[in-house]
């Protein structure tokens, strides 16, 4: 019996990890979909005893580790650990010091700097925890749909680990992830479309020929991976979190793992309130800050610069809008005018290049920094890809 289950997050039924991880099951037996062009339900999420573990995890053993080793604290982990040596899990270390202070506007600003991880993003936290899970299975072909950088995360995780990976993108890739990709070894298959497209061919060729699959919530373990920034957040602020996070969304996995993050940490007790989650989307890609509006989801294709968060079908749309709605936060929505603008003030200011979906975190808060909820308290940016990634919307903000 593994120490952990996975519960559906829409109709609550919960299932052994046996069952879902040596059945290769992704949603919820009951109530799953993952229809076309729509947000995906019955996604699963990871359990554990958190009273258990909470006898011998305090705030204390928790600080006492250095950001960027998630093996640390393998309690709150779907893995077994202990089959992996410490020399190869090295191959998986984020830097250490990723949070930074700076002052702009006379404002302190928290930097969540993301680019500087083994392929240059955030989305090597998901890849890592998804390429364990593949060898731990006994399977060495891992596929994904992605804008760019969840594919080439994949590629390179799966090659320092001596995987095969097989990236589904549209055509829209950016020239340098595209070539990211391919120079990583990975097959990379460009689709007639756009990131929806990929995705739903993705899922169709991973069940017909047996691949593991790494697609954005869909597969339990990505929002799992993404959930350890929380918890380096947590030990490079001394436990002292931030009032407001602001994050970059498309699908809407990294906010919703970090509020898984966050949500076990209070479990735990060790918080007693959430950050507020400020979910930042493009103006042409803005399907979540809708849905958080109106509650209710139409499709609308995306078209944003910001090519990172460009979903217009949003697959974790319930779980994002969940996650800022109990976190006390809310959405703003952005143009790619604003975006690009951020886009160069992060980099003549902080002397960080971010590409525009994380640029937009920035927008963002520009947008509201006259807020009694954001003016004069602890504000956090977070900083998800490498501005080289994309050169062409680089050139366009360096002319912005």
């Amino acid at each position: 019996m593994k120490k952990y289950l996975y519960k559906c997050s829409n109709c609550g039924a919960e299932y052994s990890a046996e069952k879902i991880e040596n059945e290769f099951i992704y949603l919820c037996p009951e109530c799953g979909s993952a229809a076309k062009n729509q947000p995906l339900t019955g996604v699963l999420k990871v359990v554990y005893d958190y009273a258990e573990i909470g006898k011998s995890f305090d705030k204390e053993k928790l600080l006492s580790l250095r950001p960027g080793k998630f093996w640390q604290y393998p309690e709150l982990l779907p893995l077994d650990i202990s089959r992996f040596s410490e020399d190869f899990l090295n191959r998986l270390a984020l830097p250490e010091q990723q949070l930074t202070k700076y002052i702009y506007d006379d404002n302190e600003i928290l930097i969540q700097d993301e680019t500087r991880n083994p392929t240059l993003s955030y989305k090597d936290r998901a890849s890592s925890l998804v390429a364990l899970k593949a060898i731990e299975l006994g399977i060495d072909v891992i596929a994904a749909a992605s804008t760019g950088n969840a594919g080439s995360s994949l590629a390179g995780i799966a090659a320092r680990l001596g995987l095969k990976s097989r990236v589904y993108v549209p055509q829209n890739i950016p020239d340098a992830k595209r070539i990211q990709i391919e120079a990583y070894g990975s097959d990379i298959v460009v689709v007639n479309g756009d990131y929806d497209f990929a995705f739903d061919t993705c899922l169709e060729e991973s069940l017909k020929n047996n691949w593991y699959n790494r697609n954005t919530a869909y597969n339990p373990l990505t929002v799992e991976g993404k959930k350890t920034a929380a918890y380096d957040i947590f030990i490079s602020t001394g436990g002292n979190l931030p009032d407001n996070i602001f994050v970059p969304v498309g699908d809407g996995v990294i906010i919703s793992g970090l509020f898984k993050g966050f949500e076990e940490l209070k479990e735990l007790g060790l918080i007693e309130k959430f950050p507020r989650l400020i979910a930042v989307q493009a103006e042409g890609s803005a399907a979540v800050a809708r849905y958080i509006q109106t509650g209710a989801f139409n499709y609308e294709p995306a078209s944003t610069v910001a090519d990172s968060i460009s979903a217009g079908a949003p697959r974790n749309l319930y779980l994002a809008a969940e996650s800022v709605k109990l976190s006390g936060g809310e959405a703003v929505v952005v143009s790619d005018e604003e975006i690009l603008r951020a886009q160069s003030l992060i980099a003549v200011n902080f002397g960080i290049l971010s590409e525009p979906s994380s640029a937009a975190t920035f927008a963002g808060w520009l947008c509201l920094s006259k807020d009694d909820n954001i003016f004069g308290k602890r504000n956090l940016l977070l900083i998800t890809g490498n501005g080289l990634k994309d050169l062409n919307s680089l050139k366009l903000s360096v002319n912005s």
